[in-house]
């Protein structure tokens, strides 16, 4: 009972980290959110992003596309949008 609960613990911790890869390969690899700065955490199925981004428009698009990866299940996203009046 206990290996095939340590068995389980395994397959959840392996596709949580494929669905973190997946998601990190999907959001650098979008030219408009330029996902390579965001940080993206699994763990059971809900990918959790944080970051800094430009734009509402990337933001949104970072939540799309996460939820468009294989075995997500839920998508928390705490990306920061850029004041447009930081710094004036």
């Amino acid at each position: 009972m206990l290996a095939a609960s340590v068995a389980l613990a395994a397959d959840k911790l392996s596709s949580d980290d494929a669905i973190n890869d997946n998601v990190r390969i999907k959001l650098s690899a979008d030219a408009e959110v330029k996902g390579g700065g965001l940080k993206v955490d699994v763990k059971q199925g809900v990918v959790t992003i944080t970051g800094v981004v430009d734009t509402e428009r990337q933001h949104d698009k970072a939540t799309k596309i996460a939820k468009k990866v294989k075995g997500v299940k839920q998508v928390v996203n705490n990306i920061t949008v850029k004041e447009k009046n930081a710094g004036k």
